[in-house]
């Protein structure tokens, strides 16, 4: 059985069993958190950061978290909004005036915090290399018409999501998104997480692993639905190289290009969990945490081909609300329970050719550490 390190309290023993069972099948490296309270409850890890299974995960070691970046963007837009500096019902071109071309005058802001802007795809960029020009980037944006009515449907913002809520922030802050959550989120909660990454921690990052029987050109794209069908998609193709790459690191696409561990990401979110306070630092007033798990749309989301429920920044699933990336890592929290569970791994898993319950069965057994 793989050495797991880190420290887990007895009632929480079943997480530390999944985690050990998972790397030694299908995970090479990864690490997982739980928070309860607000206060640290599981912190563990294991495995390798290489393929060749030649060097450990240690506790500082970080990867890409892909989309589960999305969590921490929308935390910034809600404290924002709990400091009266950003109306959630409010059009997006009270912030970003050009933004009402096109015919997106209607456009609220919390359309773009629930995937119901009309904005899922970057109209006109094929390169991953233009996603790097955040002033073209949000120009494209800013003329480009809805694909529907705001408000009136959904469909997952998988790449605009982040150029749009960050181009707000940066409207209003007069600061990057990057520098925002470092600013207000990460440093004062004391959190190892960063929306693009600096030079200086290139010697802790674990690379992503493709999937097994693919290679670094696996790229990411939209889903396959229940009927079979897959949404037309015509923008940059990602591949696992390019999220491996220097230059992903040192660029600003914030729905995507976070880098974290479980611990991290789980020290974020669990300001939300536990009413805007977390550690001994508050982030929110407990009203400002509700957008968090309210539902603002609920049905058929257009580009993910299955039923959604989408909260003023994240998906709702039942109790808990939360996101996850590409390839496997996740964060979800239960307010009720206030707590946060967060999965984070290098080995990806393609989850059409196979299915991928592992952040899930991490969720379920801190369940059982609750019970």
């Amino acid at each position: 059985m793989t050495d797991i390190k880190g420290v887990c309290e007895p009632r929480f023993a079943a997480v530390r069993e999944v985690l050990a069972a998972l790397l030694d099948k299908d995970d090479v490296g990864a690490s997982v958190a739980v928070h309860v309270d607000g206060e640290p409850v599981v912190d563990l890890w294991g495995g390798y950061v290489d393929a060749d299974r030649t060097v450990g995960w240690g506790r500082d070691t970080l990867t890409c978290v892909n989309s589960t970046t999305k969590n921490m963007i929308a935390l910034c837009a809600l404290i924002l909004a709990d400091r009266g500096r950003l109306d959630l019902a409010a059009p997006v071109s009270a912030y970003w005036p050009e933004f009402a071309a096109a015919g997106k005058e209607g456009v609220l802001v919390r359309h773009v915090l629930s995937h119901t802007a009309g904005l899922p795809d970057l109209a006109g960029l094929t390169a991953v290399e233009e996603l790097h020009d955040w002033e073209d980037v949000t120009a494209r944006l800013a003329a480009q018409a809805p694909e529907w009515e705001p408000g009136t449907a959904a469909g997952y913002h998988a790449l605009t999501f982040g150029f749009l809520v960050g181009e707000i922030v940066r409207r209003i802050t007069g600061r990057g998104l990057a520098e925002f959550f470092a600013d207000e989120v990460a440093g004062p909660l004391g959190a190892d997480f960063h929306i693009g990454l600096a030079e200086e921690h290139d010697h802790r990052v674990a690379p992503l692993i493709p999937p097994p029987s693919l290679t670094d050109d696996h790229a990411a794209g939209p889903p396959t639905g229940p009927d079979g069908a897959r949404r037309e998609y015509t923008g940059a193709t990602i591949r696992v190289a390019d999220v491996n790459s220097v230059a992903w690191r040192r660029a600003r696409i914030p729905a995507v290009n976070g880098f974290g561990n479980a611990r991290s990401v789980a020290a974020v979110q669990s300001v939300l969990a536990n009413r805007g306070a977390a550690g001994g630092v508050r982030l929110l007033s407990p009203e400002g945490c509700e957008p968090a798990w309210r539902e603002v749309f609920g049905g058929d989301d257009r580009v993910l081909r299955t039923p959604m429920s989408w909260t003023t920044g994240f998906g709702r699933f039942g109790n808990t609300f939360g996101w996850g990336g590409w390839g496997g890592s996740l964060v979800a929290s239960d307010p009720d329970a206030r707590m946060t569970v967060a999965y984070v791994m290098n080995r990806m898993i393609d989850r059409e050719r196979q299915q991928d319950d592992r952040g899930m069965e991490i969720v379920m057994a801190a369940y059982d550490g609750l019970r």
